[in-house]
């Protein structure tokens, strides 16, 4: 399998390669130059495997010229027997048509988990076999930087500096990172929003003549592939449940970076059949925007009940519109150098392509918490904020009836007890017991400014020899 870059001017990588890259060389992201594809008889098949071996099935063709089967089928296993549910992705009715997949039983009580345990496993494999040391950075709004940390802790060839913005994340969150000590994990704790932190990151990526000359980044962020990949296992995995190939089945995915629901439309196009994918965003709401008129820019950010989801660039369109722009490495190019400076009208030709497959919808604070309330009143499952707004796009959407509609449950209720008492429910979801003395364990963190030569100084000046 071979990679290339959205924008069409940098190397083309291999997996290896590709797991420790994050932007590309030209600034794009990578993606597949083919992709994988599985007719009706080997979907239906998949119904016979539990989630580990139909995440080898799936993630085999997109590394099997660099990892040996029997090396992954270890790495898949071990990863997915850390998860605290025997169906690891287990579904939840919720309704008529209406499905919840919960993707929150990993360490870290969040769908990150996923991808980021897989992702530490597949680094320590690459990074020993090629004896080289390697810094991870990335930038968190809530739920990455812990999974990140949980995933890579081990990682012997690895310093990992993860950024989050300081007083932004809710507390569950930002103890999750900052209370897993090691000598090669730092939590930087930026006095700035997500959008500051990435823009930090994507700088760092883009010039890295501040490290060392034996370093070099790698992204747990989205804009790395790896994250983009695992993730389409679980679209397979919830669809085939419910009847695919002979039913198709819709999702709706609280999204903000467009990672999450970037896999789906990639499952799409490997055989699934997805008859909706649903957009599900907060009041910072980008991509609905895109959607509904042809503009992608940005705007004041603003911070909801939803953090993990208050984002204003969301990095992951450029692969789609990679796509939708048939594949022209200028023409994106060319549109993103227009993006650095102000809003851009997007061909119209192509948003109606992605209309045929995309919807979208912007969910209100307010709404959030009426849904929080009305699915616990309803049928006594508790949902966090994000996955609240997945649920009401889901429900307001215009799937037709007799399509299962699946919500993607991104988080454990647990790590946002305040929107659940701004629902006005007193039932608590407690965490679980792996984490019970979250609020017992001591912090280690750094506050830093805004500033990029300051977190550079500070990555230099702790990194392991």
């Amino acid at each position: 399998m071979k990679y290339i870059s959205t924008r069409g001017q940098a190397p083309v990588l291999n997996f290896e390669q590709v797991l420790l890259t994050g932007l590309a060389a030209d600034g794009g992201l990578y993606v597949p130059e083919t992709l994988p594809h599985f007719n009706h008889e080997e979907i239906t098949a998949m119904a016979a495997l539990d989630y580990p071996q139909l995440a080898q099935k799936i993630i085999t063709p997109f590394v099997q010229d660099c990892i040996p089967a029997e090396d992954l089928s270890a790495m898949v296993v071990e990863t997915y027997a850390e998860f605290r549910h025997s169906a690891v992705a287990p579904l939840q009715q919720i309704g008529s048509d209406q499905w919840v997949l919960e993707l929150f039983h990993g360490p870290t009580l969040a769908f990150k988990d996923f991808a980021l345990q897989l992702l530490g496993r597949l680094l320590d494999y690459v990074l020993e076999r090629k004896q080289q040391k390697v810094v991870i950075l990335g930038a968190t709004s809530g739920d990455t930087g812990s999974a990140a940390i949980e995933g890579c802790k081990h990682c012997k060839n690895v310093d990992i500096f993860i950024l989050h913005p300081n007083n932004r994340v809710s507390d569950v969150q930002r103890r999750q990172m900052t209370t897993v000590h090691g000598d090669n994990i730092h939590n930087l704790a930026v006095e700035g929003n997500f959008d500051d932190c990435q823009a930090m990151v994507k700088a760092s990526f883009g010039d890295q003549s501040f490290l060392p000359a034996d370093r070099q980044l790698v992204a747990v962020n989205s804009i790395n592939w790896t994250r983009i990949m695992v993730q389409i296992v679980y679209y397979f995995y919830a669809a085939v449940a419910l009847g695919a190939p002979a039913r198709p089945v819709a999702f709706s995915v609280p999204t903000g970076n467009f990672g999450d629901i970037f896999a789906g439309y990639l499952a799409r196009k490997m055989g699934l059949p997805i008859e909706r994918l649903i957009i599900a965003t907060n009041r910072n709401d980008v991509l609905h925007r895109v959607m509904r008129a042809n503009t992608y820019g940005r705007q004041p950010l603003e911070h909801s009940l939803s953090p993990s989801m208050d984002i204003t660039v969301s990095s992951n369109f450029e692969r789609l519109l990679f796509d939708l722009y048939d594949r022209d490495g200028a023409a994106i190019a060319d549109l993103m150098q227009q993006f650095d400076h102000g809003d851009v009208s997007l061909n119209e030709s192509a948003m109606t392509q992605a209309r045929t497959l995309f919807s979208s919808q912007c969910v209100s604070d307010e709404e959030t918490c009426q849904q929080i309330a009305s699915t616990w009143r309803d049928c006594e499952y508790l949902l966090d904020p994000h996955s609240a707004i997945g649920v009401k796009a889901a429900l307001d959407s215009d799937v037709a009836a007799g399509i299962p509609v699946v919500t993607m449950a991104t988080a454990h209720p647990a790590k946002f007890p305040e929107a659940i008492k701004s629902a006005g429910l007193t039932q608590a979801a407690a965490l679980p017991l792996h984490l019970s003395d979250l609020f017992e364990r001591s912090e280690r963190f750094q506050v830093l400014p805004d500033d990029l030569a300051a977190v550079q100084e500070y990555i230099v000046a702790n990194i392991n020899a």
